[in-house]
C-alpha cells in the first residue's frame, strides 16, 4: 500500500511541472494556453485563475471524452494544446496530468505549488462573481485547517 504523498511522488517521474512565474510567462507567450482547475466546484467558485475552466478530478476522465454527460468540449479538443492543470497545492494536479497523459494529452503539465503558490507569487485570483479576490482572503482560504479527527492518531 502507498500513501497519498507516495502516489503523487510516484507520478512526478512522469509529469512535468511549471512554477507560477513560468506560467505567467507562458500565458503571455501563448494566449491559447488552457488552464484546467481540477478542484471541486465550491473551491473554484471561491477563487480561481481568470479564464480557467473547472473540471473536478472526479469527472476528469469522462470530461476528456466525447459522448458523456460530463464531456467538456474545450478539454476534449485540447489533446494537442498546451494545458496547465491546477489545484490547491499541486498534488491533485499531478495525478490529473498523469491521467491526462494516459488519455493522450501530449502537452499537459501541472502547476507546482498550486494556487497557494500562485497567490504567494501575488498573481490575481478571481471568484465566481468575476471579482478579484483580496490576497489576504486567499491566504486565509489556503491555510490548512485540520480537525483533530483528520490528524494521524497518536500511538
Amino acid at each position: 500500500m502507498v500513501s497519498y504523498r507516495e502516489l503523487v511522488q510516484n507520478c512526478l517521474s512522469h509529469v512535468k511541472e511549471i512554477m507560477p512565474w513560468d506560467l505567467v510567462a507562458r500565458l503571455e507567450e501563448n494566449p491559447d494556453l488552457l488552464i484546467v482547475d481540477v478542484r471541486e466546484p465550491y473551491e473554484f467558485d471561491a477563487l480561481h485563475i481568470k479564464d480557467s475552466i473547472n473540471v473536478p478530478r472526479g469527472i476528469l476522465e469522462s470530461a476528456c471524452e466525447w459522448d458523456y454527460e460530463d464531456t467538456v468540449h474545450e478539454l476534449v479538443k485540447a489533446r494537442n494544446r498546451e494545458v496547465v492543470v491546477v489545484c490547491r497545492s499541486g498534488h491533485r494536479s499531478v495525478l490529473a496530468v498523469h491521467t491526462m497523459q494516459l488519455l493522450g494529452y501530449e502537452e499537459a503539465i501541472s502547476l507546482r505549488t498550486g494556487l497557494r503558490g500562485w497567490n504567494d507569487y501575488e498573481e490575481p485570483l478571481w471568484n465566481s462573481s468575476g471579482t478579484e479576490v483580496d490576497t489576504a482572503y486567499a491566504d486565509e482560504y489556503f491555510t490548512v485547517k485540520l480537525r483533530e479527527d483528520q490528524k494521524t492518531p497518536k500511538a
